[in-house]
């Protein structure tokens, strides 16, 4: 069976290239190319693997948390988000800059976004989009033509003849972009001065997207320049649609204040301190071993140990020797070796100054777009189900939807004749559920002195309610908090009080539904580290 190779190889993948690595970043391409999900069947014929490869490859991308099984289909997870954010983390610039292109997105009242160059084409490492009926439909990690876009000519005044044999190559072999999923097919009457393009936005240090991507998205461009060498680092975008702005009008009436935006950005990355040098990762791979005495053949050890070398990198290790990657990893150094080749193959990393690795923007198209748009009720449903299913009672999921008031987001109903089935949507009492107890004895700005009911939630950490809200209903619920601590959500369970006592609810019910908890908060935090999870 021939190994897939990613678009950007060149040529038949090295001797010591890992090939079951290669095949499960071909799977992991492919979930990604279908929006998350996919069958055996379209895995088994988008990548041209045995059926039996398919199986092994998603086994153990779910037993190492990058997809969960769905019946017969293989969706990605959360955790696979980790990848992308290793990235994103050792670029450094959504860190420093994102919070600039927010507050330009406010101030005008348009989608901003921030992208890299990815060899020929682009990827955005940051979007703040407005919520409209008619928005953007783009996510951090999405790959894009170069020549379709406003940040590409400024990206290509710096090409070498090289980086521009390899553009016309790739037109040639793929004049409709079907390699570039995130657009609509290139329309064969469509112009081409591309080259034009950049040699204009090289001298005017700016461009323009005048409905290159499909009728009506305009967009307005100006490079982000490292303060110490001058090359481009990135590109800031303003994106609107015809029907706001015209192209010229993006021009002469929003480009100054786009030009103003970037200098304060270069202004944050001359001033920038060091990365925060936080203790490195270790031992990544030891728990392969035992995944592979417990699920055995269905388990392929040297594609879990390959993916852990790219979480290696990050924050204060953007450029990492073989030496150090081994490490981090704990793998044997011949292992972490043929990895890295492996990966430079596939345009993954790229070699460095004195004998380093850099991961590349290509790490974004690992799983990254399809859930860098997800919201907390997607991230909780699998974990509500299968509480549900352990417990054989309902669980549910609320935010507090005004100081009085909570609000149902998500939720999982039991097979069972009496049960409790709320509508996504509906609004309750806080202080007579458990749910808005929880909410309410962690609001930051309540007075010190809570009253005892809430009191006593804060310091053990649960709330348990008795057929407050409903005779005969109990209900127990914990937190879900974000990366700062702060509880953002709720998760409970309930119960009729035939059923369960109100020991029973702490002793059986609570340790079940605060594993429940850790799950639903570790996805949060990994999806919510460079991208927005909307709440509901």
């Amino acid at each position: 069976m021939p190994v897939t190779t990613a678009p950007h190889a060149q040529g038949a993948p090295p001797d010591e290239a890992v090939a079951p690595l290669i095949r499960g970043i071909a799977v992991l391409r492919h979930l990604t190319e279908a929006g998350g999900t996919a069958g055996p069947t379209a895995l088994e014929r988008s990548t041209g693997l045995a059926r039996s490869t398919v199986d092994r490859i998603t086994a153990t991308l779910a037993r190492m948390g990058y997809v969960r099984l769905d019946g017969r289909d293989a969706v990605l997870a959360p955790r696979v988000m980790e990848l992308g954010n290793a990235y994103l983390a050792a670029l450094r610039l959504p860190a420093l800059l994102d919070a600039r292109a927010d507050a330009l997105a406010d101030a005008l009242d348009e989608s901003v976004s921030l992208a890299v160059a990815d060899l020929d084409g682009i990827r955005f490492i940051h979007q703040a989009t407005r919520r409209r009926a008619m928005s953007l439909s783009f996510r951090i990690g999405d790959l894009l033509p170069a020549e379709r876009t406003a940040p590409g000519p400024l990206f290509a005044a710096e090409w070498t003849d090289a980086d521009w044999d390899r553009w016309r190559e790739r037109r040639a072999a793929d004049p409709r972009d079907a390699g570039f999923t995130a657009v609509p097919p290139r329309e064969p009457s469509a112009g081409d001065d591309f080259e034009r393009r950049a040699r204009r936005a090289g001298r005017d240090g700016w461009a323009l997207d005048d409905q290159l991507i499909e009728p009506g998205l305009v967009a307005v461009s100006v490079p982000v320049r490292d303060p110490g060498s001058g090359r481009v680092v990135c590109v800031a975008s303003v994106v609107s649609h015809t029907s706001r702005h015209s192209a010229d009008d993006l021009r002469e009436t929003l480009l100054p204040r786009l030009r103003t935006a970037v200098a304060a950005m270069e202004d944050d990355l001359r001033q920038a301190p060091p990365p925060h040098a936080g203790p490195a990762p270790s031992g990544l791979a030891t728990w392969t071993t035992a995944s592979k005495h417990e699920l055995g053949r269905e388990f392929v050890e040297s594609l879990a140990r390959g993916l852990t070398v790219l979480t290696a990198f990050g924050e204060s290790r953007s450029a990492l020797t073989l030496t150090e990657v081994a490490k981090a990893t704990g793998l044997a150094r011949a292992t972490a070796r043929r990895a890295l080749i492996t990966y430079e193959h596939l345009g993954l990393v790229a070699p460095g100054p004195d004998r380093t690795f850099t991961l590349t923007p290509r790490v974004l198209g690992l799983g990254f777009p399809p859930l860098s748009r997800t919201t907390l009720p997607r991230l909780a449903a699998p974990h509500l189900r299968a509480l549900a299913d352990l417990l054989h009672e309902p669980t549910a999921l609320a935010v507090l939807a005004s100081d009085t008031e909570i609000q149902y987001t998500a939720g999982a109903v039991a097979s069972r004749v009496l049960t409790v089935d709320v509508t996504v949507g509906s609004r309750l009492p806080a202080r007579s559920t458990s749910l808005g107890r929880v909410l309410l004895a962690d609001v930051p700005d309540r007075p010190e002195v809570l009253p005892a009911e809430l009191a006593e939630v804060r310091a053990r950490g649960y709330a348990l309610v008795d057929e407050e809200l409903e005779s005969g209903l109990r209900s127990i619920a914990v937190p879900v908090r974000d990366r700062t601590g702060r509880a953002v959500a709720a998760v409970n369970v309930a119960t009729h009080a035939a059923r369960r006592s109100l020991e029973e609810c702490v002793t059986q019910v609570l340790p079940e539904l605060r594993a429940a908890a850790d799950l639903i908060q570790a996805d949060l935090r990994t999806a919510s580290r460079f991208t927005r999870v909307a709440l509901s």
